[in-house]
């Protein structure tokens, strides 16, 4: 497996010289591609130079060891840090999603329950909400639409890093494992008999993408401006400040009514749908893909019910890995770490599965 590393020799060095060529930069697009790509061989390369010293260290400690026995304790302490460097060599080796670097839109929609869904939503926003304070991430509500007890029939949040992250830490890169039909089993607030209803609410996680990601021409657009509807105050119920963009060649549709002016809306709304023409492309690259490079994990079926959110049980359960612990309470107030590891894990064992194969 390792031996892929020497062939990316000398593609590091090609890189090197052309991002030192000032018509590189130039081309924002392409130099953002190839800085992306630089940095994810550095990372490579770096650990398998410190993989190799390792194993030399450990054969001159053992040759050592033959006249001076105090060396034979070094060969042990070598040859684990040797192991450990191999361990982070194949991870880094393992093809990663393209938007694996980038921040997160996230969408959550009520689903089957009707009001009862909506406010299973607004706990899934401040589960979400929470675990991104956990990380000193930033989110940011771009569009809601609100029920009548405060939950949410729709809303979209962007959560954004602070500052730089380290690879396969990035919003994006944990959350994506959140897209997928979440469905809840407790004693909705509406319910005066105390019975256990089943209802479900959908997340959906895309890339943030930057404009220099997408190319997005003036003309496949149509803008339309519409009242906002929703909670009263200045501006809003009043004016034509909402703001629905169609991407007419794909027919995805962004919108925006929660700022008050239409230019905000119409920002935002960009925002939204650079984010689902980039999910899209990733998509059709994706199913263009051999199976052998797709994740289970990654790869499940947006309709497909991810997990199971038992109240009375105070159980969570995770249908694609398996995972299941009785701290839904914590996980609720952002104590979603060893969940989302348990599908990081999974996805990374299938693609090292597949790259041995």
């Amino acid at each position: 497996m390792f031996e892929s590393v020497e062939g990316m020799l000398s593609e590091h060095a090609e890189l090197e010289e052309r991002l030192a060529l000032p018509e590189t930069h130039a081309d924002a697009r392409l130099a953002r591609t190839l800085n992306r790509r630089y940095a994810e061989l550095n990372a490579i390369i770096a650990t398998w130079r410190a993989w190799q010293q390792a194993g030399e260290d450990a054969q001159a400690a053992r040759e050592l060891s033959a006249d001076d026995p105090s060396f034979a304790s070094e060969v042990d302490d070598l040859l684990a840090e040797q192991s450990r460097t191999a361990e982070r060599l194949r991870r880094l080796l393992v093809p990663r999603d393209p938007g694996d670097d980038k921040d997160a839109l996230l969408e959550v929609k009520s689903g089957e329950g009707g009001e009862e869904s909506a406010l299973f939503a607004a706990d899934l926003l401040r589960m979400y909400t929470r675990y991104a304070e956990h990380r000193g991430w930033k989110v940011e509500i771009l569009d809601a639409n609100e029920s009548d007890l405060g939950g949410y029939k729709s809303v979209t949040v962007a959560v954004k890093a602070g500052g730089a992250v380290e690879p396969g830490q990035t919003p994006y890169a944990l959350l994506k494992f959140e897209g997928g039909v979440h469905r809840v089993q407790r004693v909705p607030v509406t319910e005066s008999q105390g019975r256990i209803h089943t209802s479900a609410a959908g997340v959906l996680v895309m890339p943030e993408a930057e404009q220099v990601d997408v190319e997005i021409n003036d003309n496949d657009l149509r803008i339309d401006v519409y009242r906002s509807s929703g909670p009263g105050g200045q501006s809003v119920n009043t004016t034509d400040s909402a703001v629905r963009i169609t991407h007419v060649p794909s027919g995805i549709v962004a919108s925006c009514q929660n700022e008050k002016s239409q230019l905000q809306n119409k920002e935002q709304a960009m925002r939204i749908l650079r984010a689902r023409l980039l999910q899209a492309a990733q998509d059709v690259a994706d199913a263009e893909a051999s199976d052998a490079r797709r994740s289970q994990v990654r790869t499940v079926d947006r309709s497909e019910r991810i997990r199971t959110y038992n109240y009375p049980e105070n159980r969570i359960s995770d249908h694609r890995t398996g995972y299941k612990s009785y701290n839904l309470d914590q996980v609720l107030n952002g104590d979603l770490q060893s969940l989302l590891d348990s599908c990081v894990e999974t996805d990374l064992a299938s693609r090292l599965a597949a790259l041995e194969e």
